[in-house]
């Protein structure tokens, strides 16, 4: 996947909530996603992310990249 500045990558959120879930599609930078070892560490503690959007982290349930073709 060719980078350029700018560019973000969608992210499926899955959270919990008292039995029921909800998920979630965010846009994250796609050049922060190799600076992270863990896409949560990602969502958790990048000032680029964090500052465009809040992530319950005792809500949530998965995070995963969504590929190409799949759908929001």
């Amino acid at each position: 996947m060719s980078q350029t500045p700018g560019q973000t990558v969608r992210v499926r959120l899955l959270f919990a909530d008292q039995g029921t879930f909800h998920p979630e599609t965010v846009h994250v930078p796609l050049d922060m996603l190799s600076r992270y070892e863990r896409l949560v560490d990602l969502l958790r503690e990048e000032e680029s992310v964090t500052r465009q959007l809040f992530v319950d982290m005792g809500r949530l349930v998965s995070a995963a990249v969504i590929g190409d073709g799949e759908q929001d």
